[in-house]
């Protein structure tokens, strides 16, 4: 911002000058208003607008090409022909002339009150252009200066007619002086990258679209309010640049750098770079603002084309899987890149999970997709894997290799880039469809209509059994149901199930209470022995088995106490079963009395294990009918309560239909009581005969909890106990993990 020792008369170099003091006062923050109203009064815009980006890249590029010392910059773009940047500039060329001389003209012994007369004068120059038009033409002025210093600098030493023009301005001397003139041209190319900085951010503004961010918004207003100071600052800038350069014509071998006038030249670059960051600020602020808007009509857009009729699922898969890429999907079986097309008119079953899949949960879906694809029920139905990946946190390598990791495992289709799923597709997964952390299948017909808000339940169930997987088929398949131990074992377990075919007693028992295993197993093992009944029994641990599991399994091995499932996912499937069962009951519940829960937006964010949340069904005496009548509901509920609880339990059954279930303590005190009624065995038969003998047991003085993992909302019946029919009162637990 200085000018040269031989100008030093009231010029900006010297910081003690009295004028220098009172410019700075004049814009102290209690002047600021003043400077506003005065730079808003040159703002006039006649309307006529122009694009001013590809003026402004040949700014930049003459200004990056002019640097006369430093090399280090690379000229941007390097490799465009400018001319192809420039066809909107024919009629500005007077403009940027015009502005050009008045920087020469000004510039020269220019004292601090020129400096600021100046910058207004230019402002009134250009008052008929919009702020960013102000700015760029002004920027385009410099550079026409700028680039005819730097190229007599570049060219001196090897073209004649640019030493001729050094010699006439007097500058060949000093083009020899690289050590003593650095510093100063230093300083300017730390400005000007600043001015450039400042300018681009300012162009940004401008290219914000403007029906998604009126002048009326409070960011845009911020920016508003800022835009035109930073305009007045820059033009400052381009004028102590512009100093910088004229101040050298005439000083000959005499120049003597004064660190003074890279001081200001630094004060100015300072000045800009908060004005910048603060401006950048601002719109980073817009941009989400915008984001959020465009998120949020995209979403709506989305809730419109599910909620409409259409003859085929392609619009819904393009709509899910970027329609803007012809080939989304790589085929799991083929590691082929394919289009949604491979999926038109196909019943398909959206896997939707984010990258936290446990093995267990993979494995097991795999097996039942590897089963159901062969044969005759090869492509009745497709998967398609649906990554919701958490938007505030970046896409990174790590996320990168867990989703390699997993996609490499599947045989079904998924996207060959998750981080291209648009944020609307995630916003609407979360909130109409309820993802909260638990994989979900959703399941669309062959014209994209959702017609099962989730099928794991009943893939988990039933497996391929459930096609086409709709709520009716849902609730046939329960409609056909009894509670029978195959229902409970399913084919996790083919020994037990030809247990039950030869008519073997078959007990199964569960918990972590190894002192009670170590006293039930043998006890239950010499009354059947006594009572000659044939006993198979098998350790089914507990749900989310971990390391106190998988203790209790060594200890059951090591001493022989039972038999055991040493595959930890069988232990989690039949877990997971059990508590998709009552998911599917309780829905289906809702369903059959108008108040199956509705597509609505929740937390997306909260995942917690809570009790299931009552509806305004609590008072139905129908509902609760129903309810406490249910036999597979109620069994399955009493076992996950014991789960809950921390209870050991088991069921004993003689074939399919015949079973028993209690609370393991006391079944462990009735048992302990075997000879009084040891006699009715003989005339009863086993189970008939535990069964009389556990009545004395059942009292109402028990404590019971129910803990379901995952979004308990779901669920909006009243939840009632199993031991006494009464309403159970409802918590919320959060919850890391069981060890």
């Amino acid at each position: 911002m200085a000018l040269t020792p031989a100008a030093a008369t009231g010029t900006l170099a010297h910081r003690h000058n009295p004028s220098t003091r009172g410019e700075r006062h004049m814009f102290t923050s209690s002047d600021d208003s003043i400077m506003m109203k005065n730079i808003q009064a040159t703002h006039s815009p006649d309307g006529l607008d122009f694009d001013v980006r590809p003026l402004m890249r040949v700014v930049e590029d003459v200004l990056r090409r002019a640097t006369p010392i430093t090399t280090a910059i690379t000229a941007h773009p390097s490799n465009e022909l400018l001319e192809d940047k420039v066809h909107q500039i024919d009629q500005l060329p007077y403009t940027i002339h015009k502005i050009a001389s008045e920087l020469t003209y000004r510039c020269s012994g220019i004292s601090s009150h020129d400096v600021h007369a100046t910058s207004m004068e230019i402002l009134r120059m250009l008052s008929t252009f919009d702020w960013d038009a102000k700015v760029v033409l002004a920027m385009a002025a410099f550079a026409v200066n700028y680039g005819h210093f730097g190229l007599t600098m570049q060219l001196h030493p090897t073209n004649p007619l640019a030493k001729a023009i050094a010699v006439l301005r007097q500058l060949h001397d000093i083009f020899g002086q690289n050590n003593t003139i650095k510093p100063r041209f230093d300083a300017v190319d730390n400005l000007v990258k600043a001015m450039l900085d400042v300018t681009w951010c300012i162009i940004e503004f401008n290219e914000l679209p403007p029906e998604y961010l009126g002048a009326e918004s409070s960011e845009m207003q911020v920016a508003l309010t800022h835009i035109p100071t930073a305009v007045y600052w820059t033009i400052r800038s381009i004028i102590a640049c512009e100093s910088q350069i004229t101040g050298l014509i005439g000083l000959g071998r005499d120049y003597i750098s004064s660190t003074t006038e890279a001081w200001e030249l630094s004060s100015l670059a300072h000045k800009l770079n908060n004005i910048q960051g603060h401006l950048n600020n601002q719109l980073d602020q817009c941009r989400h603002h915008i984001e959020e808007k465009q998120h949020l009509e995209a979403y709506q857009a989305l809730v419109r084309l599910f909620e409409t009729v259409h003859i085929d699922n392609m619009k819904i898969l393009r709509a899910l899987f970027y329609s803007k890429d012809e080939h989304p999907l790589i085929d799991g079986s083929t590691k082929k890149r394919v289009g949604v097309d491979v999926l038109r008119r196909k019943i398909v079953m959206l896997f939707v999970s984010d990258l936290d899949i446990s093995h267990e949960e993979l494995f097991v879906l795999i097996q039942i997709f590897n089963d159901s694809h062969g044969g005759q029920m090869e492509r009745r139905y497709e998967v398609v894997w649906l990554p919701i990946v958490d938007r505030h946190h970046p896409w990174d390598s790590n996320k990168e290799e867990r989703y390699n990791r997993l996609a490499s495992n599947m045989p079904w289709y998924y996207p060959h880039n998750p981080s291209m799923i648009d944020p609307a597709v995630v916003r609407y997964v979360r909130y109409a469809w309820r993802f909260d952390k638990k994989p979900m299948l959703v399941v669309l017909d062959p014209q994209g209509k959702v017609v099962c808000p989730n099928a794991l339940h009943m893939m988990w169930i039933w497996g391929s059994l459930a096609f086409p997987f709709t709520s009716d088929r849902e609730d046939a398949l329960w409609r056909a149901e009894t509670w029978r131990l195959e229902l409970l074992v399913d084919d996790i377990d083919p020994a037990v199930i030809q247990a039950i075919r030869d008519e073997r007693f078959v007990c199964l028992y569960g918990g972590e209470d190894i002192s009670w295993i170590k006293k039930f197993t043998p006890l239950l093992r010499r009354i059947a022995q006594e009572v000659k009944i044939p006993l198979e029994m098998i350790y089914v641990g507990k749900s989310n088995p971990k390391e106190r599991v998988k203790k209790v399994m060594n200890t059951i091995a090591t001493e022989k106490l039972s038999g055991y499932w040493e595959d930890t996912s069988m232990v989690w499937f039949f877990w997971v079963r059990l508590e998709s069962m009552l998911h599917s009951k309780m829905q289906l519940h809702d369903k059959s009395f108008g108040s199956f829960p509705v597509h609505g937006a929740i937390d997306p964010e909260n995942s917690s294990h809570s009790a299931i949340v009552p509806s305004q069904n609590n008072g139905d005496p129908e509902v609760l009918n129903r309810l406490e009548n249910d036999t597979i509901l109620l069994e399955v509920m009493s076992l996950l309560s014991y789960d809950s609880g921390g209870h050991p339990w088991a069921v004993i059954s003689h074939g399919s239909l015949d079973l028993v279930r209690y609370e393991g303590r006391k079944l462990l005190e009735c048992l302990g009581q075997f000879a009084t009624w040891k006699d009715k065995v003989e005339t009863d038969g086993f189970l008939p005969a535990l069964r009389g003998a556990l009545e004395p047991y059942h009292t109402h003085e028990h404590c019971t909890r129910l803990i379901l993992p995952g979004d308990a909302g779901r669920i909006k019946e009243r939840v009632v106990c199993t031991e006494c029919r009464k309403p159970m009162e409802k918590f919320v637990l959060y919850q890391c993990c069981n060890d």
